[in-house]
Formats: C-alpha cells, structure tokens, sequence
C-alpha cells in the first residue's frame, strides 16, 4: 500500500447495523468510503465492549479497501497477531495500554501491518518525535473514545495542528476520530488532518437497503472538508 496524501472518509461501523454489518460494509464502501473503521473496544480500557478479532476476521470478505482497526484494549500486545491474522490492514494503539509504545508499533510492522498510534484528548504528545520512524497514522481522539456521537473537542485543534508541524513531508496518515462532521470537517482538515473518520454522520438517515443516504453523507462531508 502507497501513501496517498488525499483526504479520506473513514465510516466507523460503530454507528451501523449491528445485525447487518458484512451489507453494511459493502454499502459503505460502494458509496464511496476510502476505509472501513473498526472500534475495537474492551470494557476495562474504555467503558464499553464491542468486537474482537473473530469480528474483524468475518468482516474481511466484505471489506474490498482498507480495514482500519482501532485497538481501544489493555493490554494490547498479546492481541496484535489475532488482529493481524483477522485481516487488518492497520493496527492503531494507544500508548496507555502497554508497558512500551515503541515496540508495540515495531510489532504491528513486523506483523506487515501499519501501525497508527491513537492519541487521548488528555495525552500529551511529548513521545511522538520518538516514534516517527515507526508510524504510518497518528489518530487524534477529539472524543474521549469509548462511544460514539459525543461532541467534537475544539481544544484538540492546536494537537492536530502541531502533529502536522511535526510529520512535515513523512508518509504518514494524520486521522481525527470523534464528533467529526459536515460541520467540523473543515475545521480539522485547515489543522492538517487527512483522515476523518465519522461514525453517525455517515450512518444517519440509511441503511444498507438504502445505501444512497449513506452516499450523500460522504459526500456532504468530503466537499465540507475540501478548502473553499
């Protein structure tokens, strides 16, 4: 897979049918998604529960792009390859949920994966510089994660627009995740972010019987996030 600088919408399956997500998946993707977000999520790191790898290994075949999976689990290291052999194209961690980041990411690539790092709204970006040479995709939560359809974090702009600052011209996908919207679309991607995943704001008004909606959602998101 080659870096691709462009903006992309990545639905999080979060906000789909619990009962119909391989249609779901398919839906998203033939109305234009770039990736598939998976929230992955534990009931001790983050309060709730959701998919583990059997998931994500059953959604595979009705993912054609990238399965973009977010690890909200502690601890993370004894569950990269399950999550690894179910099919993942990315493996994002958060650096709260094991005793060392660095080899967490050096596990992920060796793993032949790419390897995000999710940074919490209260999580200091102190550590990145030091991790660079082991990313593909920074995520910045502007949320605290464990739910989806909570407001978008105004006070996460100045991290998203320091974290471009720091990746400069390096191949590495810089993600928000959490409120984002037709409404604070372009207010993410004017701080440098390229990847916005969106969880309602795509699902609303569709189903996989009517996938048009979910179409226009993107849509209304993609040209709300491209510059005026």
């Amino acid at each position: 897979m080659t870096f691709d600088p462009k903006i992309k919408i990545a639905p999080s399956i979060l906000a789909a049918d619990f009962s119909n997500f391989g249609a779901e998946c398919r839906a998203i993707e033939a109305q234009g998604a770039d990736w598939v977000h998976v929230d992955v999520m534990d009931g001790h790191f983050v309060p709730n529960i959701t998919f583990g790898p059997a998931m994500c290994a059953a959604l595979r075949p009705h993912i054609k792009g990238i399965m973009d999976v977010h690890l909200m689990i502690q601890p993370i290291d004894p569950f990269l390859e399950a999550f690894a052999k179910a099919g993942a194209d990315h493996l994002t961690v958060h650096p709260e949920a094991g005793p060392h980041i660095h080899r967490s990411l050096q596990t992920i690539r060796a793993l032949g994966k790419k390897a995000g790092l999710a940074i919490n709204p209260g999580t200091d970006i102190g550590m990145v510089p030091y991790l660079l040479d082991q990313l593909d995709l920074i995520c910045v939560m502007t949320v605290n994660p464990g739910f989806g359809g909570q407001s978008f974090l105004d006070s996460q702009l100045p991290k998203i627009r320091a974290l471009r600052q720091l990746i400069g011209d390096r191949p590495i996908d810089l993600q928000v995740d959490g409120g984002v919207s037709v409404d604070t679309a372009a207010r993410v991607v004017a701080a440098g972010a390229n990847v916005l995943v969106a969880g309602a704001a795509v699902f609303k008004g569709g189903s996989a019987d009517k996938p048009e909606e979910y179409g226009h959602n993107i849509r209304r998101i993609r040209v709300a996030a491209l510059p005026s």
